[in-house]
């Protein structure tokens, strides 16, 4: 909240002055901490007001000429006199009247002007009052809100009782305009018990309500409702609009009481049947139906499919059991996540809820979750989501997971320790791309090159030069050399250009790594991959065949080869072939390469066959009969909270949070689960490898071709 700003501390002893004692002197000593003329050092300026005789008769002149004349004139001519004879009597009764023209005109930034100049020259003139009333006024209107503030607040207890209302509605805009919204409530309270009607009463109590709605911050409101009455017309808004906050902070003992003091004070006002179901909401709270579960997906808007996938695993999985699911579509909305989780715990008794799905739903999801002690797991890809607190969970396969897992294995089982990386410079892309080179520092790995490439990019030559060096030749001596030597016969300017290009595709790619991570869409690495067979990146390392071939025409005794790491982006819909379409579109170029997944429908693990064929037999007349992660992910989420509830003995949130903790061993169509201290689901991931017959399964200790 800002400060109120103060007047110069001599200002305001010379205004006060100025208001009780309205005498005209002579001369007056003026101290000022902010006149330019004294460098801002607070010296002394004498500022003297005579009786001069010509300032006099061009004070009359100026009168009698423009009788009849516009106000811009007459209030030219008056500023003239105020400039032609400045400190005196006439001169300032000149700059008085010119200020009232441009003020009564709308001319406010003309009338500030003369009113500023006036009271700056003489705090003590005998109508300072009025100049000052009519400054702030015109400050006001100019959106000057901290001057207009500071110079109408010192003038509400001393203006004429007709002007009053006005005054004090004018320091109310001034404050709200300068955000000084605790300064604008006391002057609308202030205004609602000055009230001299009904009518003004009622006006004045919207203003009341539109600030505390609107504009003033908790603090202030607590305090202003603290000062309050219960009799005042304002208390029940005040004491209302705390209700509503400590129901938003989930501060549930305040809210309670403040709750069944307003009902008390003031059960017939409007709020009062809101009040009595805020109430009634929030001691529902604890209550608990054991055989209720919440699901929050997006079932509705762009991301519907997603929702829908996941809702075929959770029905699967829930069929036959006697769990009643209520189902809230978040349709995609922040808002409506964490909505839906508060209405699922007051209005269902749910003892869990499962979802969302998305990232920022789950986030919002997982607060208001935590904040009302339910068991939540959420679905969402959102790294450290559970770090919200000891109720959420997350069941879901995450950048990380695929990123450890890779590191793992290609240092372990396959001994590589030189690394490069290919990535979309879209989230997905950098975020992977970090968890990966995180992890492999972890392992001693090294990164050897990192070249990224926009996201809708088709053409990757560039990109795949400047990982074997070939981009920046110049930079490379053995290129100079080659080129100097190749061109060294050359007799005119077409030979010398022709040996200049042979120079450039005979310079020998520096393949310094051994491995290629490739965090993209399968579409794209299909792009990808022919692209670094052109810049001789030789990538199907476990064909023998296809290796000795390459021998045979390069005539080279030994080959360098790069293993392709990917990640679940890789998996792809099978084509025409019966093939998955990333082999159809790369081929052989992507053979021996190796993927992680967090479900493979062809998997041999016993409760993933188990699943499909589950999923198959309900879903085979559907247009998805073919299950993939997210039904997966759904039909075991479920499936675990299904294990928790078969124990009719948990019959609190903390119970089933308990109960899913300790879950282990857990045999789901993902793999075999457990929650981590950090309530992750920890899982062995699907490795997968292509090869001439296609896709196929490898433990997490086997390479490629073996």
């Amino acid at each position: 909240m800002q400060k109120m700003t103060t007047l110069a501390p001599s200002l305001v002893i010379l205004s006060l002055f100025a208001l009780a004692c309205p005498m005209r002197p002579e001369a007056v000593e003026q101290t000022t901490a902010n006149d330019a003329s004294t460098g801002g050092r607070g010296e002394r300026v004498r500022v003297e007001t005579r009786k001069d005789p010509a300032a006099d008769q061009a004070f009359e002149s100026a009168t009698q000429s423009t009788q009849g004349a516009s106000g811009d004139k007459v209030a030219a001519a008056y500023a003239e006199v105020a400039k032609s004879h400045p400190n005196t009597t006439s001169g300032q009764e000149a700059l008085y009247r010119a200020g009232l023209i441009y003020f009564d005109r709308g001319d406010f930034a003309k009338a500030r002007s003369a009113f500023n100049q006036l009271l700056f020259e003489n705090p003590l003139f005998d109508r300072a009052q009025d100049a000052k009333l009519k400054l702030g006024l015109s400050a006001l209107k100019l959106g000057a809100y901290r001057d207009a503030h500071q110079t109408l607040s010192a003038l509400v207890d001393h203006v004429p009782s007709n002007q009053k209302d006005a005054t004090l509605k004018a320091v109310g805009q001034a404050a709200e305009g300068e955000h000084l919204y605790g300064e604008a409530l006391q002057v609308a309270l202030k205004a609602l018990d000055d009230a001299p009607s009904p009518e003004e009463k009622s006006k004045a109590l919207e203003r009341v309500t539109y600030l505390v709605e609107d504009k003033v911050p908790f603090v202030e409101v607590l305090k202003a409702q603290s000062a309050l009455s219960t009799r005042s017309p304002a208390w029940p808004v005040l004491t209302f609009k705390l209700a509503k906050i400590y129901y938003h902070v989930r501060d549930w003992n305040h809210l309670a009481e403040t709750l069944r003091i307003f009902l008390q004070e003031a059960p017939q006002h409007p709020f009062a049947e809101q009040a009595r179901a805020m109430l009634a909401r929030s001691t529902r709270r604890a209550d608990v139906n054991p055989n209720v579960v919440g699901i929050v997906l997006p079932l509705s808007g762009k991301y519907k499919p997603l929702g829908e996938a996941v809702m075929r695993g959770i029905k699967l999985a829930l069929k036959g059991s006697d769990i009643v699911t209520v189902v809230k579509d978040a349709q995609g909305d922040v808002n409506l996540a964490g909505q839906a989780v508060e209405d699922l715990v007051f209005d269902q008794g749910a003892i869990a809820v499962l979802g969302p799905l998305l990232a920022e739903d789950s986030k919002r999801a997982a607060l208001v979750a935590e904040d009302l002690q339910v068991p939540l797991l959420t679905l969402s890809r959102s790294e450290h989501i559970t770090e919200v607190g000891p109720f959420v969970f997350r069941n879901m396969l995450t950048n990380s997971a695929q990123a450890d897992a890779l590191a793992e294995y290609s240092t372990k089982v396959l001994g590589i320790q030189k690394f490069a990386m290919l990535y979309p410079d879209i989230p997905y892309g950098t975020e992977l791309a970090n968890d990966f080179w995180d992890a492999l520092s972890q392992r001693g790995g090294e990164v050897r090159g990192a070249e990224s490439y926009s996201y809708d990019q088709t053409t990757f030559t560039s990109e795949a030069k400047k990982l074997v060096g070939r981009y920046y030749l110049e930079d490379r001596g053995d290129y100079a050399d080659l080129q100097r030597e190749l061109s060294g016969n050359a007799t005119d300017a077409f030979h010398k250009r022709k040996a200049v290009e042979k120079a450039r595709h005979s310079v020998e790619p520096i393949v310094d790594f051994d491995a290629l991570f490739i965090p993209d869409d399968w579409r794209r690495v299909g792009l990808v991959a022919p692209a670094l067979a052109v810049e001789d990146i030789i990538t199907n390392a476990c064909d023998p065949r296809d290796l000795q071939r390459i021998l045979s025409t390069t005539g080279k005794k030994t080959l360098k080869t790069v293993t392709l790491l990917g990640s679940n982006q890789w998996n792809s819909p099978k084509g025409r072939s019966g093939n998955a379409e990333l082999m159809e579109r790369a081929g052989k170029f992507v053979q021996c390469s190796v993927y992680v997944d967090g479900f493979y429908a062809d998997s041999i693990r016993p409760a993933t066959q188990k699943f499909v064929g589950l999923y198959r037999d309900a879903y085979k007349d559907s247009a998805q009969p073919e299950p993939g992660l997210l039904e997966a992910i759904g039909y075991d989420s479920a499936m675990m909270f299904r294990r928790v509830m078969a124990s009719k003995t948990v019959s609190s949130r903390a119970l089933f949070r308990d109960k899913l903790s300790s879950i282990k061993n857990f045999e789901g169509a993902t793999g075999t689960t457990h929650f981590d201290r950090n309530r992750e689901a920890s899982k062995p991931l699907f490795f997968l490898t292509i090869d001439r017959e296609g896709i196929k399964e490898i433990s997490p200790t086997e390479k490629p071709g073996s």
